[in-house]
């Protein structure tokens, strides 16, 4: 199964130890908020630091990004102690999960990045506040997107609820 097979239909649920060992489980549509999933090769390294810090900056500065607006879930294969560290030092905002036995990966149908080189691949995925997974990017090398490809999502779905609210007079 790839990622692109998920598409249109309802997201996997996955329950994953977070950072800080507690147990973490994402339920799609469950928060009724949307959400943006995003894997990536390794705790520390420099695209995955990059990308997971504009996560972050996103969350503080961006209306979209806001709590209570979008759910923000990071994975990599990385232990926990590793993703505790990373969090620590970069300060990230969101759950950092640990999927060492790469349940979500599968769930997701994340295969490896650059060319198997990469554990993981770096895959970003979007669920809407019903749970059904809309889009995904697979951009390995490029991190800096994934912020951006998420946030034309938000605007987006928030486009799509305007529409569907009913008209007030």
């Amino acid at each position: 199964m790839t990622f692109q097979s998920l598409i249109g239909k309802p997201a996997p649920s996955i329950t994953l130890p977070n950072y800080d060992g507690q147990t973490f489980t994402f339920t799609p549509g469950g928060t009724g908020l949307p959400a943006a999933i995003f894997f990536y090769p390794h705790a520390g390294t420099y695209g995955c630091t990059r990308e997971a810090c504009q996560f972050r900056d996103a969350i503080a500065e961006k209306h979209t990004f806001k709590p209570g607006r979008v759910q923000i879930i990071g994975i990599s294969t990385d232990s926990v102690k590793k993703q505790q560290a990373f969090v620590e030092k970069e300060k990230l905002t969101y759950p950092v999960l640990s999927d060492v036995d790469k349940v979500a990966v599968t769930a997701y149908g994340v295969g490896k990045g650059l060319m198997g080189l990469a554990t993981v691949a770096r895959v970003t995925f979007i669920i809407d506040k019903k749970g059904i997974l809309r889009d995904a990017l697979d951009a390995t090398v490029n991190y800096g997107a994934h912020s951006k490809f998420v946030s034309k999502w938000l605007d987006k779905l928030d486009e799509e609820d305007k529409a569907a609210a009913p008209a007030t007079t």
